[in-house]
């Protein structure tokens, strides 16, 4: 079987249609697992990752969700996290075009916080950049990152593979390695489903 491979700098709605249209065979990275996508591509299971939204913000600024309730909160456009902070913390979502700009909004003062996912904040804060920055709240809404095929591959051969692939890197706790080497924040449902998916294999020592 003859995999068509490559690598896309771009936003997940323009990824996920070149998988429809089929010059590429896997899309991976970055892309939550929702019941529109599972329409016109194939999801694999079991997912990778998971991630929802949280807050960045100076230290000391914020304790709890219910402190950006009627202040002005940086977000990007179009992103469904902005509606998550207005409508269930009350906050006055001020959107950007890109999350340069909101961040940028957030460090000169315009806003209390930037309402974003907690992967691209915690990358943020182990940058550097953001000294005296912090992430003081947990994350809430999480939804799990899929790896997709085309939606005809799923039930084949290579979706098959890819699910295989993935139970492999949560049997083998790779994920968890690539979250040490790489210094990211350990993953509590990391954690949990290496060892929901960890092989027993207890019975070969009798």
């Amino acid at each position: 079987m003859e995999i068509r491979g490559g690598f896309l700098l771009g936003v997940r709605g323009a990824a996920i249609a070149l998988l429809i249209v089929a010059p590429f065979d896997l899309l991976i990275g970055a892309m939550s697992d929702r019941p529109d996508r599972r329409k016109v591509v194939g999801i694999v299971e079991p997912a990778y990752w998971t991630s929802g939204p949280t807050l960045m913000a100076r230290e000391g600024v914020i304790s709890s969700w219910d402190d950006i309730a009627g202040k002005p909160v940086c977000g990007k456009q179009g992103v469904f996290y902005n509606k998550i902070a207005e409508v269930e913390f009350n906050a006055n979502v001020v959107a950007f075009g890109g999350n340069t700009e909101a961040k940028e909004a957030l460090r000169s003062g315009k806003c209390v916080a930037w309402v974003y996912d907690d992967t691209s904040i915690a990358a943020d804060l182990a940058s550097g950049d953001w000294e005296g920055y912090e992430m003081p709240v947990e994350t809430v809404f999480s939804n799990p990152w899929g790896a997709a095929v085309p939606l005809e591959e799923k039930d084949g051969i290579w979706g098959a593979f890819m699910s295989g692939m993935a139970y492999k890197w949560h049997e083998e706790g790779t994920l968890i390695e690539l979250e040490e080497k790489w210094g990211v924040k350990p993953s509590p449902w990391l954690a949990g489903m290496h060892e929901k998916l960890q092989y027993d294999d207890s019975y070969l020592e009798n």
